[in-house]
C-alpha cells in the first residue's frame, strides 16, 4: 500500500453514511486522515456518525472547508445535492469524488470546470470494505480521473483509494464511461435482472409441470448459493470441480440451449440502451414521476409464489435466522 500523503493535510468531506459512506469514513480516519461527515441534521445516520465519533455537519457546511468531497449518497439524490450544497460551496482546486459515475457520465451532474473530478469504487459492499481494512487487508478498487484541474487528480484518487484500504489489494484504472456502463449492464443483464428472471422462469417451469413448489424452490433458488459461492471462490473451474459429472454434462449440453445466441443478442440490446442513455433517461423520468412503475413492478415480484414458498421454507432454516430484528423493505420513495 502506498502512502496517502497527498491527502495528509487535506480535509475530506464524506457525504452520506450508508454502507459505503460509513466504511469509507472510518477507514479514512483510521488511516490518519481528517474526515467530516455531511448529513441532513438529526436523521438516524446523523446520530450514527456522531456516535462513531465524527464531526458531523450539514452537507453545505461540510463542503465549504473540504479539499476533497466524496459523494456517497444514492444516485438519484446526487443531482439536487450537488446543485444545492456542493456546487455553491466547493472551493476551486478541490476534488469531487464519486463511487459510481452514473450522474457525471449521463450529464445529470455537470461539475464546475475549476475542480478535479475523480472516482474510486471498491468492488465489494461497505461491510467488507471495513472488515478487510480492520484485518490489515483491503478490497480491490477501480479508479478514474474525469477532470484534472490541479494536476494532482490521479495522486488524490490513489491517495483516497489507499486511505480506504484499496491499495493493500489492487487498484484498477478505468474511466467514468466504462465504470458506469459495465456496472449497469452487470446489474441488469446478469446479477439482478438476469439472475432473478432465470430463477423465476425455472420455478414456474417446474411448478407448471406438476412438481411441488417447495421442491422447485430448493432446486432453482436455494441451491443457487452453492454454485455462486464456488464461482466467487474459484471461477468456473472450481464450480466444475465440485459438482457431479452428471451436473457437468448437463451444464455443457443444456446451458447453451437455455442461454442461447438469442439471449446474447438481447443482452446487446440492453447494453445499447445503457450506452445511448435510454436507460438513464427512462430511470430519471421514472424517479421524477414518483416511481409508479418501479413500485408496481417491485410489488409484482414480491407477490410471486416463489416468495411465499421461500418465506415458509426459510422459516425452517435456523441458520438463516439473524439474532437482530429483520429489516423491513419499504417501497422506494422519491427523496425530498
Amino acid at each position: 500500500m502506498s502512502s496517502p500523503n497527498i491527502l495528509a493535510k487535506s480535509r475530506i468531506a464524506v457525504l452520506g453514511y450508508g454502507s459505503q459512506g460509513r466504511a469509507h469514513a472510518l477507514n479514512l480516519r483510521d488511516s490518519g486522515l481528517d474526515v467530516v461527515v455531511g448529513l441532513r441534521p438529526n436523521g438516524p445516520t446523523w446520530h450514527k456518525a456522531k456516535a462513531d465519533g465524527f464531526k458531523v455537519a450539514e452537507p453545505a457546511e461540510a463542503v465549504k472547508g473540504a479539499d476533497l468531497v466524496a459523494v456517497l449518497t444514492p444516485d438519484m439524490v446526487q443531482p439536487a445535492l450537488y446543485k444545492e450544497a456542493i456546487e455553491p460551496n466547493l472551493k476551486p482546486g478541490a476534488a469531487l469524488l464519486f463511487a459510481h459515475g452514473f450522474n457525471v457520465h449521463f450529464g445529470q451532474i455537470v461539475p464546475r470546470a475549476d475542480v478535479d473530478v475523480i472516482l474510486v469504487a471498491p468492488k465489494g459492499p461497505g461491510a467488507l470494505v471495513r472488515s478487510e481494512y480492520e484485518r490489515g487487508r483491503g478490497v480491490p478498487c477501480i479508479w478514474a480521473v474525469h477532470q484534472d484541474v490541479s494536476g494532482q487528480a490521479e495522486a488524490k484518487t490513489k491517495g483516497y483509494a489507499d486511505g480506504i484500504g484499496g491499495g493493500r489489494a489492487m487498484l484498477i484504472k478505468t474511466d467514468f464511461k466504462e465504470e458506469t456502463e459495465t456496472d449497469l449492464f452487470g446489474e441488469q443483464a446478469v446479477l439482478c435482472g438476469g439472475a432473478s428472471e432465470l430463477v423465476i422462469k425455472g420455478f414456474e417451469t417446474l411448478v407448471e409441470a406438476g412438481y411441488q413448489p417447495e421442491i422447485a424452490y430448493y432446486e432453482v433458488m436455494h441451491e443457487l448459493k452453492l454454485i455462486v459461492d464456488l464461482f466467487y471462490e474459484g471461477g468456473l473451474a472450481k464450480m466444475l470441480q465440485f459438482v457431479s459429472e452428471t451436473a457437468q454434462y448437463g451444464d455443457y449440453v443444456s446451458g447453451p440451449r437455455v442461454v442461447d445466441a438469442g439471449v446474447k443478442a438481447r443482452m446487446k440490446e440492453v447494453l445499447a440502451d445503457i450506452q445511448d442513455g435510454t436507460f438513464a433517461r427512462n430511470w430519471t423520468a421514472e424517479y421524477a414521476a414518483g416511481l409508479p412503475n418501479y413500485n408496481r413492478l417491485k410489488q409484482a415480484d414480491l407477490a410471486h409464489p416463489i416468495e411465499q414458498v421461500g418465506a415458509k421454507l426459510r422459516a425452517q432454516m435456523p441458520w438463516l435466522q439473524p439474532s437482530a430484528p429483520k429489516t423491513v423493505v419499504e417501497p422506494l420513495k422519491k427523496a425530498g
